[in-house]
């Protein structure tokens, strides 16, 4: 596998209880404005200190915040976001994989609402009937739009054993519906793997720093117990860093490009490459709507080489990557950085990837996964193409 590059890349949907995250310092001067813009933002600066009804809660610091979230803002982009080190800080904590909240994986939608991407399974958001695509419209009573995306994750978030009220708008009916939700101390495991009968399993619940050598552990172990099969399950995998996505794709896709990210130039500014090493056991992948980002980028080269079919439904469609960095003081930003491309050349942004079997789960069924293969038409349908192409090796 080769890595040309500084620093790594985030590719993932905005998650409440994760996030894996890269930081590069930087050192820059911030012009607040010249000219017009300049005189504007001080004559409005007085005017909110002289008339605003609770100017006595006014701090300083509040101020200059907002300028610089505003500016983030203005982008009209959903991903990207200004951070203060309070915020920058409580992503840190995401990547030690322990969380105290309902694990659920939220997005600002390109409507306005704050959306579930997946909930995690197992978690109190499962249990509590959470599904991706629901919309989370309100918090305790408050209302949450997708420009108010960090004050929803934080609202979810809290103390063990205390309860959240949300109120959510279910996909499937389109009608409002209260739920509330008990917080536990969520463990965060990147791989789940098993094995059904004679096939392995192996679901990857994100990509972070260490997922792609806990799935090489997982892919050898079922290997040297001589499975027929692998299903690899990236259901309700919302991304995460494109290195544990590349580092997978290394062990079980062909030398090739894996995937290429390209600036606002046009410019390639990273170019994914696999060596020619590499587990061809027969394989199926399965993927849902909640598959973005990250996900997308290995079920797309996995696609694009005819490595596996594919089975489930189409994916999220998040097509572009977001680097996080840190400013000088501690504050950061995350700011989208590069589109990326599937090896054949194709962007899947607002797309998404199109199964070769598209199969829909049960509106009654109550998870997904291996726990739930009685009733997972999307696995059984997996384990019927395996069954059906036992004994065949990718080429």
């Amino acid at each position: 596998m080769k890595k040309n590059k500084l620093f790594k890349i985030l590719a993932v949907v905005l998650v409440v209880i994760t996030t894996a995250l890269i930081t590069r310092f930087l050192t820059v001067q911030t012009l607040l404005g010249s000219g017009t813009n300049y005189t504007k933002m001080v004559f409005l600066e007085k005017y909110v200190r002289e008339n605003f009804l609770y100017n006595k809660n006014i701090k300083d610091e509040d101020f200059e915040t907002g300028k610089l979230k505003g500016l983030v803002a203005g982008l009209n982009d959903p991903y990207s976001q200004y951070l203060t080190k309070e915020e920058l800080n409580s992503l840190n904590e995401q990547t030690s994989g322990r969380f105290h909240g309902i694990g659920v994986l939220i997005s600002p939608a390109e409507d306005g609402t704050v959306t579930v991407i997946s909930p995690l399974k197992g978690s109190p958001a499962e249990r509590a009937g959470l599904e991706a695509g629901d919309k989370i419209l309100k918090i305790d009573g408050e209302d949450f739009s997708s420009e108010k995306i960090n004050e929803a994750s934080k609202a979810i978030r809290g103390k063990v054993g205390t309860e959240v009220n949300l109120l959510i708008l279910k996909k499937d009916t389109n009608e409002t519906k209260e739920i509330k939700v008990k917080r536990e101390e969520v463990k965060m495991d990147s791989i789940i793997s098993d094995k059904i009968g004679e096939y392995g399993y192996i679901g990857i619940i994100m990509f972070d720093e260490e997922t792609g050598k806990d799935f090489e552990t997982a892919l050898n172990k079922l290997t040297s117990e001589n499975v027929k099969g692998i299903i690899l399950d990236l259901r309700g995998n919302p991304g995460g860093v494109i290195d544990g996505a590349v580092q997978i794709g290394d062990a079980i896709l062909p030398e090739s490009t894996f995937v290429t990210l390209k600036n606002n130039k046009d410019e390639i500014v990273e170019e994914y490459k696999l060596d020619s090493k590499y587990n061809n056991i027969n394989m199926v992948v399965l993927v849902n709507e909640g598959s973005a980002s990250a996900s997308e980028i290995l079920s797309g080269a996995i696609k694009d080489l005819k490595r596996a079919p594919i089975v489930g439904q189409k994916t999220f469609g998040k097509g572009i990557v977001q680097t996080v960095s840190k400013l000088p003081g501690g504050d950061g930003i995350k700011l989208t950085t590069a589109e990326y491309f599937t090896p054949s050349g194709k962007s899947i942004h607002k797309l998404g990837i199109e199964p070769d079997y598209k199969v829909e789960i049960p509106k009654d069924v109550k998870g997904i996964g291996i726990e739930y293969q009685d009733t997972d038409t999307q696995l059984q349908k997996a384990l019927q193409i395996l069954k059906e192409n036992a004994g065949n090796k990718a080429e």
